[in-house]
């Protein structure tokens, strides 16, 4: 296969980077999707040529390379409304600062600019993430949300995302939102008017991950072909649902992940219901030929045993297209 498979390390970030490497490669990845947190990067570091060539001489003497970074958490900070424990729990220090939900907002969008500047230290051309949302609240529209108040949350996010893109625009490197639940563009439509929002400039693109959408009860495969030519990232991972006993909700109830009461569960790669067969049939039909990134979240099964099943599955369903498998055999000969 010519795509990539690679391993996204924001599920990992508990270990040292080097372990995680180490992991990646004996199960036969070819790269890893380095997340900002961890021990595993830090944008602030950008500067420091000696920090980035450090990462990818540790990457090469795995046999790895870097395709893509991602910082969702601190994306999540820059629209969020309210800033409050949640994002204490997940944020740097140095982001977190004294709390203040402004100058909190304000260091995140700083941080974004540093993961675009790095981005491009590390040679890489995509940095996925969150933008986070001050109209995720009103999702449920009761009490009623006005057309202003919808309004001005698409301005506000248009207000701080276009400065970060500004610099991703001067460093050469993509943004791919990743459409997820309490984003600004969490499904079909929300994703439209976030395009709209900001001018459909060709910095800001999407990140392909199939398991919020089957939850929502949209189809995965129409998101590729409606959006062909803004997948700039794809992460496989997988959902099952479990909503035919009346009782459990596609809101998760406040129950903790595996509980089998739950509506909905991520589940390793392959385990779930994402049509998988017609997606990676989708991404050859649209020419995607970047790196497949198995993203392994299932509280149900450890993760040693998850990850280099995952990887097993991309590799048996990821196929090469037509072409691009004969010209991959003819060049071998």
């Amino acid at each position: 296969m010519t795509r990539p498979i690679t391993l996204f390390t924001g599920q990992w970030a508990d270990l040292p980077l080097e372990e995680v490497a180490r992991l990646a490669s004996g199960w036969g990845y070819d790269g890893l999707e380095l997340a900002c947190w961890g021990d595993h990067l830090d944008p602030w570091q950008w500067e420091d040529d000696a920090y980035v060539q450090g990462k990818l001489d540790l990457l090469a003497k795995y046999d790895l390379k870097v395709y893509a970074i991602s910082n969702h958490l601190k994306g999540q900070a820059v629209c969020d409304d309210p800033i409050d424990q949640r994002h204490r729990d997940i944020l740097s220090d140095t982001v977190w600062g004294d709390g203040d939900p402004e100058g909190v907002r304000q260091r995140a969008a700083e941080e974004m600019k540093h993961t675009a500047r790095l981005a491009a230290k590390l040679g890489v051309k995509t940095v996925i993430g969150f933008t986070g949302s001050s109209i995720w609240k009103y999702v449920a529209m009761f009490p009623p949300a006005s057309q202003e108040l919808i309004d001005a949350g698409y301005q506000d996010f248009a207000d701080r995302w276009n400065p970060i893109l500004d610099v991703f625009d001067e460093v050469g490197v993509r943004f791919a939102h990743e459409v997820h639940p309490s984003e600004i563009a969490y499904d079909y439509w929300t994703t439209v008017r976030t395009l709209e929002a900001i001018g459909h400039r060709k910095t800001f693109g999407l990140n392909w991950d199939p398991s919020h959408f089957i939850w929502q009860g949209l189809n995965p495969v129409d998101f590729i072909l409606e959006f062909k030519d803004l997948i700039y990232h794809v992460d496989c991972k997988d959902v099952k649902l479990n909503l035919g006993n009346g009782r459990n909700g596609r809101l998760g109830s406040h129950l903790p992940w595996s509980d089998l009461r739950r509506g909905w569960d991520f589940v390793s790669t392959g385990r779930g219901d994402v049509p998988w067969e017609t997606a990676f049939r989708a991404l050859n039909q649209i020419g995607y030929d970047g790196p497949i990134s198995v993203e392994w979240e299932d509280a149900g099964m450890d993760r040693l045993v998850g990850a280099p099943e995952a990887l097993e599955f991309v590799k048996r369903n990821a196929f090469d297209a037509p072409a691009a498998a004969f010209d991959a055999a003819f060049s071998s000969r």
